[in-house]
């Protein structure tokens, strides 16, 4: 795959992105907003009963609308390109599947790696709730298990292609899958803990907001995945002509004369 080929895949992986980045802040502004005022309302009468409380810089207003929507758009840009990138490397070394079974695939486990999988051990806290001494290991554990997740993936995925030609496509599939699993559970098992929510926080705002959460990511991944498809498609194998072009009148053959 050349260079420009390359590069316009990755400008429809950005234009995937900003779609599905609309798509999530409409989701994320329904699903999610309203556990995310819940849970600064038990913060702030928290902090209100231990004389605390500090003086908001933007509005919250701001932060549900152009806020969200902002990182909504630069996140689903962001994952755009990579998974366009990601697409380029996968087309042809998965299977023979065509532009969009690739980009459903690789948005699927980008997904499954990106999400779903560290979403499991580290499950997301809404803000303003939590210990902040404890905010920088949340996070290094959590981009720890994205990163332990996506190379396991790629094991997984070389895994499967190794056994393929011994066990078939099938059973080398659901081997692989099974490794990934078994090591993923491993994994989880070993890793440190990091819930650092406050006692007698509500636990139905909490699963509404995790939850939330979830479906925003859930919902970003099958835009891309479906939305890149179609547009990898147009690049890779664009349509011809439907119409034959016209004959050039001075090859044309001249009809004899009648007699």
């Amino acid at each position: 795959m050349n260079s420009v080929t390359v590069r316009a895949l990755l400008v429809r992986g950005m234009i995937a992105g900003v779609l599905a980045g609309l798509l999530a802040f409409g989701f994320a502004y329904l699903a999610g907003e309203p556990s995310v005022d819940a849970a600064i309302a038990f913060e702030t009468a928290h902090s209100h009963d231990h004389g605390g409380g500090e003086e908001e810089l933007v509005s919250r207003a701001v932060q549900s609308t152009a806020g969200l929507a902002t990182a909504a758009l630069v996140y689903g840009i962001a994952l755009g390109g990579i998974t366009a990138l990601a697409f380029c490397f996968a087309l042809g070394r998965i299977g023979r599947f065509g532009a969009r079974a690739t980009a459903a695939l690789v948005a699927l486990g980008g997904f499954v790696t990106v999400a779903l999988v560290p979403f499991l051990k580290y499950p997301a806290n809404p803000p303003a709730v939590g210990d902040p001494d404890t905010l920088n290991q949340r996070t290094a554990l959590f981009f720890l298990m994205i990163a332990l997740a996506v190379l396991l993936a790629i094991g997984a995925v070389m895994l499967g292609r190794s056994l393929a030609a011994r066990w078939g496509n099938w059973n080398a599939t659901v081997a692989a899958g099974a490794a990934f699993t078994v090591a993923i559970a491993a994994f989880t098992a070993f890793l440190p803990s990091a819930d650092a929510l406050p006692d007698h926080f509500p636990a139905g705002v909490l699963w509404e907001f995790r939850l939330a959460s979830l479906g925003v990511q859930a919902l970003l991944w099958a835009a891309l995945g479906l939305i890149l498809g179609p547009l990898a498609e147009r690049v890779l194998e664009p349509r011809t002509e439907k119409h034959p072009a016209p004959a050039d009148p001075t090859t044309a053959p001249t009809s004899a004369p009648a007699h």
